[in-house]
């Protein structure tokens, strides 16, 4: 592969446009309750996004003299240099098992549409205190009244876990860190969003356009996410889908339909990375904090 130094440098300026925004806000002190989430909820610099990495079994000519050659979980060839895929895959072997499983399962379940993106609304239902700095679009009484006059089933530990205790009981499912592979569905935000950090967990197995790719879509997940929440973000020149009313309940299933076509690309891309879409579903679930990714 002799254009490697190429790819490389266009993965750099691609990463660097989409974490412009949050480096610049990081030396002001500001912050932005829609772009930083991605670097808040998920524990990953933006440096992470700025590897390039070609994936496994790709020989970089010329690499044994770079930096590069003497990152973790890469080994050199004469003059070349190549990703450690063996070295890397030994030593998680668990992990990359259960995310191989979690997302293949998820991918060949049907999506569901009916949430409607209530998994905010319940975070701050009967609840003064809130997360985000920015108002309720509605006031708090008429939020609640959005909650108590749907029905809420999030599917997602990770969201649902965020609910206040008011909110738990109405949930239709009971989501936990040991059913996820369960109740994982292609048409949660979150499970979507959620693709970025398998991927970022898989590191140097996955190259570089399948890691941005996935960062795009939970870019542009989160985006949808807050629009249809309960806060107002006029300031910052989103405008709401009003879940709270039969077209904005149409619009949000409608580009829920479009990210979970997108996020069942992308789970298929990165699982036909590892083993293959005939994965069994791991059922001893592994705790994915100890995965290297560099």
């Amino acid at each position: 592969m002799t254009e490697w130094r190429g790819l490389e440098q266009a993965h750099e300026e691609r990463a660097d446009a989409f974490t412009r925004g949050r480096r610049e806000r990081a030396a002001t002190g500001k912050t932005h309750p829609v772009d930083d989430f991605l670097f808040t909820y998920y524990p990953f610099r933006p440096g992470l996004l700025r590897r390039w990495h070609p994936g496994a079994g790709v020989l970089l000519q010329g690499a044994a003299a770079e930096p590069r050659a003497n990152w973790k979980w890469y080994r050199r060839e004469g003059s070349d240099s190549q990703v450690d895929a063996a070295a890397f895959s030994e030593k998680n072997e668990r992990v990359i098992r259960f995310i191989g499983s979690l997302l293949s399962a998820t991918r060949q379940r049907p999506a569901h549409f009916g949430c409607f993106g209530l998994h905010e609304w319940a975070m701050v239902y009967r609840q003064g205190e809130h997360r985000h700095v920015a108002p309720l679009r509605l006031g708090q009484g008429d939020t609640d009244a959005v909650v108590d006059g749907n029905r809420v089933a999030c599917s997602h530990f990770d969201a649902f876990r965020f609910f206040t205790p008011a909110a738990i009981p109405l949930n239709q499912l009971s989501p936990s860190r040991e059913n996820q592979p369960v109740l994982e569905q292609p048409g949660c935000l979150h499970a979507g969003m959620d693709i970025y950090k398998w991927v970022i967990k898989l590191g140097p197995l996955v190259p570089g356009e399948v890691l941005l790719d996935s960062f795009e879509l939970a870019r542009d997940i989160r985006q949808l996410d807050m629009e249809a929440s309960p806060y107002d973000l006029a300031d910052w020149g989103y405008a709401p889908v009003a879940v709270e009313t039969a077209a904005g309940k149409a619009e949000y299933v409608r580009r829920q339909r479009g990210f979970t076509e997108r996020s069942n690309a992308l789970r298929e891309r990165v699982v036909s990375l590892l083993a293959g879409p005939s994965i069994e579903i791991e059922r001893d679930l592994p705790d994915c904090s100890q995965v290297s990714p560099r």
